[in-house]
């Protein structure tokens, strides 16, 4: 998370629910980012998890009781929504989202809630059939009305036994919507297109020519877009990176396909940032067969696939999409980074020093220098997700975003 809760408060509302043992690794992450947590639990979230429990892994008291939760001289429920950032409720019960549905305050969490002027993230947690339900249906979609956000639970094996919709997300997905919530929302609004990882060229049913990309600088790009508010779609070619909470994200495996899919998407776009490593050239011909490893020596004939980013550059309105290419260059980063720049008519060109081998294809840290018409500042070396967040600070700050949006 590169430490994006730091000083954040969250009212982390735990009702009874069994899943109630999977969120105090929920609260142990986020203290571990030093975030102030404060933990308000239900009468019946108590009979699963000891309130110590709690308590011990956020560092803060536990809140249980609205009339014993008095804190100097403040009414807890109205003290605690004011100084938040946000309010969680994980897992919440299908009795609980029934109360919140219909405005009923009789506990601490529920009137915590009502008396909120802040962001309130609900995590549904329950057997499939309640969640089915269509009381449930209906008062998740209260919820919805009232402008709480609901994130949807994930399917699988339950601890009842059944099979379905109605288990708790894992906390690496709904770390990235409570940010969304919390940080500065400076690309609401950008409709975002990122290429992330590489292409794979085949020349017969098992073997291919790829590179070395990751897909980790794509990803955290992609990332950390949807954590400031901007709508994203990801393309990308084969990697072993996670698909980001909230984006839209497109597979593709050739750099035809990649191609075919950025040519189908890029017209709404706002922002498009091309982090693929595409493959320049591809097999001429493919075998339909394994070839066999006893021939002396192999020739392929290599034929070059399309330069998209020049492509882009030549065909996307200027006046109303910011176009930001990547570039892997070893030496004369200035003068190379220039040069593309200009031949793909870009707005600003990213160029990742690979001559280090802390920085650059298949590690988590860059060096980025960045290079527009006016200026070259050279980023910190630093995680790629960082990086990602500088180059956004950096688009942002440098007013570059349009405001003629599609």
């Amino acid at each position: 998370m590169s430490n994006s809760f730091a000083g954040k408060r969250i009212v982390f509302g735990v009702t009874g629910s069994i899943a109630a043992f999977k969120v105090a690794g929920w609260v142990s992450a986020l203290a571990k980012e030093e975030a102030l947590v404060d933990v308000v639990m239900t009468e019946a979230a108590a009979k699963f998890v000891a309130p110590l429990t709690f308590a011990s892994l956020s560092g803060r008291p536990v809140f249980e009781d609205m009339f014993s939760a008095e804190q100097e001289g403040g009414i807890s429920h109205i003290g605690l929504s004011r100084e938040a950032d946000c309010i969680l409720i994980a897992p919440a019960t299908a009795k609980t989202i029934a109360r919140l549905a219909y405005g009923l305050a009789d506990d601490l969490l529920t009137t915590t809630v009502l008396a909120a002027r802040i962001p309130v993230i609900i995590c549904p947690a329950m057997n499939v059939q309640m969640y089915e339900h269509p009381a449930t249906f209906n008062n998740l979609k209260i919820l919805r009305k009232f402008g709480y956000h609901i994130i949807e639970p994930d399917s699988g094996l339950m601890a009842c036994g059944e099979e379905g919709s109605g288990r708790l997300p894992e906390w690496e997905q709904v770390a990235e919507y409570v940010l969304r919530q919390i940080l500065s929302q400076d690309l609401a609004g950008q409709k975002v297109l990122v290429t992330a990882g590489p292409t794979r060229e085949p020349y017969d049913p098992v073997r291919f020519i790829s590179n070395r990309s990751s897909g980790k600088m794509g990803f955290a790009l992609a990332r950390t877009a949807f954590r400031r508010g901007a709508e994203v779609t990801l393309i990308s070619g084969p990697t072993a990176q996670q698909p980001p909470a909230g984006v839209e994200c497109v597979n593709i495996t050739t750099a035809l396909e990649m191609h075919q899919a950025v040519m189908e998407r890029y017209e709404d776009k706002s922002i498009i940032i091309k982090a693929a490593a595409v493959s320049d050239f591809r097999c001429a011909t493919q075998s339909d067969e394994k070839i066999k490893k006893n021939r002396s020596s192999l020739v392929m004939e290599l034929e070059q696939n399309p330069d998209i980013l020049k492509e882009l550059g030549r065909i996307c309105d200027h006046n109303r999409q910011l176009l930001i290419g990547f570039a892997a260059e070893s030496s004369n980063i200035e003068e190379e980074g220039r040069k593309k720049l200009l031949d793909k008519e870009l707005d600003l060109i990213a160029v990742n020093d690979i001559s280090s081998a802390s920085a650059g294809f298949e590690v988590d840290n860059n060096q980025i220098t960045l290079i527009d018409s006016f200026q070259v500042v050279k980023l910190l070396h630093t995680s790629k997700l960082q990086t990602a967040d500088l180059i956004w600070d950096h688009v942002v700050s440098n007013e570059m975003l349009k405001t003629d949006r599609p």
